[in-house]
Parts: C-alpha cells; sequence; structure tokens
C-alpha cells in the first residue's frame, strides 16, 4: 500500500514539474507577441517618425543620391579626359610644325585642358606678334603675354576640374551629423512614449532605442563613399594638373625659341610626376 502511494505521489510530482515551463511559456506569450506585433527594421522606424525623421531621413537620401550621381559623372568625364588628352599630346609632339597642331585643333576641337592651352597659346603668341598691344592685358613683350594666356586657361580648367568636390566634401562631413542628429530625436521621442507607458519592459526599450540608431548607420554609409570619392579625385586632379603644369612650360619654352623640347625628357618627367602622386 505504501509503495502505491508513493509512486502516484511521484507521477504527480513529475506533471506538475512538466506544467511548470509550459505555464511559464504561456506567461511569455503575450510579451513575445507584443514585441512581434511591434515590428523592427529602418521602415517600422521610419513609418512611426514624425515630420523632422521623415525630413532628416529624406535628406540623407536625396545626399546619398547627389554623391553616387557625382561620383559616376566625374569618373566617366576624367576617364575620358584622360584618354584625349594622351591621344592630343601623341598628335601634338608628333606634329611637325605649330600649323599643324592649330589644323588639327581646328578639325576636332579643344575637347581637354591640354589643347585648350595650345590653342591658347598658339593664338596669343600669333596675335601679339601680328598685331601688338592693342588692348591693356595684351601690354608687355610677347612671352608676358603668352605666359598670362596660359596662366589664366590653367586657372579656368583647374575651377573646371574642381567642380563638384566642394559638394563630396560638404556631404562626407555633414552626413555622419545628420545621422546622429536623427538617432538623438528618434531616441528622445521613444524614450518620452515609454515613460508614458505604463508596463516597462526589456523589448519596449531596446527596439525603440536599436531602431533610432539605424539613422547613425544611413549617416556613415553617406558619408564614407563621398569621402573616399573626394580623396581620389582631388589626388587624380593633383596628378593631371602637374602634367598640365609641365606641358605648359615645354609648350612656352617651344614658343618662344621655335625649337622642340626633348620628347623622351618630356615623358621621363611626366612618368615621374604620376609615380609622384601616388
Amino acid at each position: 500500500m505504501l509503495d502505491l502511494l508513493n509512486g502516484a505521489l511521484q507521477v504527480l510530482a513529475q506533471i506538475s514539474s512538466a506544467a511548470e515551463p509550459a505555464s511559464h511559456a504561456a506567461a511569455l506569450a503575450p510579451g513575445v507577441a507584443e514585441a512581434a506585433g511591434q515590428g523592427t527594421g529602418i521602415l517600422h522606424f521610419i513609418g512611426h517618425s514624425d515630420l523632422v525623421g521623415k525630413a532628416l531621413f529624406g535628406f540623407l537620401l536625396l545626399m546619398s543620391l547627389f554623391s553616387w550621381y557625382l561620383i559616376f559623372v566625374k569618373s566617366i568625364m576624367n576617364l575620358q579626359m584622360q584618354r584625349r588628352s594622351t591621344k592630343f599630346l601623341a598628335e601634338f609632339w608628333g606634329a611637325s610644325s605649330l600649323e599643324q597642331v592649330e589644323n588639327e585643333i581646328k578639325t576636332h576641337g579643344a575637347t581637354e585642358p591640354f589643347s585648350h592651352v595650345a590653342s591658347h597659346a598658339i593664338h596669343a603668341c600669333n596675335h601679339h606678334a601680328k598685331y601688338g598691344a592693342l588692348k591693356l592685358e595684351e601690354k608687355g613683350s610677347t612671352g608676358a603675354f603668352v605666359t598670362r594666356t596660359i596662366r589664366k586657361v590653367i586657372d579656368e580648367e583647374t575651377a573646371r576640374l574642381e567642380n563638384g568636390l566642394t559638394v563630396l566634401a560638404s556631404i562626407g562631413s555633414t552626413a555622419p551629423f545628420v545621422g546622429l542628429f536623427g538617432t538623438v530625436w528618434g531616441v528622445y521621442h521613444a524614450l518620452v512614449s515609454i515613460g508614458l507607458s505604463e508596463g516597462v519592459s526589456v523589448n519596449r526599450i531596446a527596439g525603440p532605442v536599436g531602431e533610432a540608431l539605424i539613422m547613425t548607420g544611413l549617416g556613415l554609409a553617406v558619408a564614407i563613399p563621398a569621402v573616399l570619392a573626394y580623396n581620389g579625385f582631388v589626388r587624380g586632379n593633383r596628378v593631371y594638373l602637374a602634367r598640365l603644369d609641365a606641358f605648359a612650360h615645354d609648350l612656352f619654352t617651344f614658343l618662344s625659341t621655335g625649337q622642340q623640347v626633348d620628347v623622351s625628357n618630356i615623358k621621363r618627367r611626366h612618368v615621374a610626376l604620376a609615380a609622384s602622386g601616388e
């Protein structure tokens, strides 16, 4: 009889121990369902943001689109400019006379900085030698007038090469702060809503705060490509302008003396300029 009673008690103990996890899971089920019903992710965060949060997200999106547009456009333009410059330099130093260079420029047009410099320098030299100083800007010797003309063209080409870089630098420097401001704004509203609610749990705190941190990540995602592209374009422009200055010096020497400089020395100097810019 005692053995039968002990067996029954053991069975009841096993049943009760098995029922406790089920009851605990049932008690946690509303909280899990509530957390699942809240939703997570960037779309949920933007959908439940106020006007300021949506405006910051839209501003970051516009900054990203504009920076990538500048990156693609300037990359394609720089590649085309490099190919045209290499082709023109080969044709220029392979020409038999300045008249042939002028005819080539008139036929195909000045489509890159090297041909612009050559065209304006040759025209300035011929104009000053033929008509003299007709205007105040033409005063001085032929060499001084050609030098001013070359410098003016180089300054214009430098400004054209740097077009858009200020926007990339501004995006790279301000996008992280815009994202940080969006995070602070989202955390503030999340804490206010949590403080007004009665039941406070980890799910209610971690979800909104974690979603607010998405704005900081978006700011960094916008800034990093812009900064890398800006640094790459600045380095490429520095090397290219060094080559343009060297060509302008050689061109001025040729226009002043009428003797062509050694092409092998020019090539070696261009290679050295490219290596120094790396």
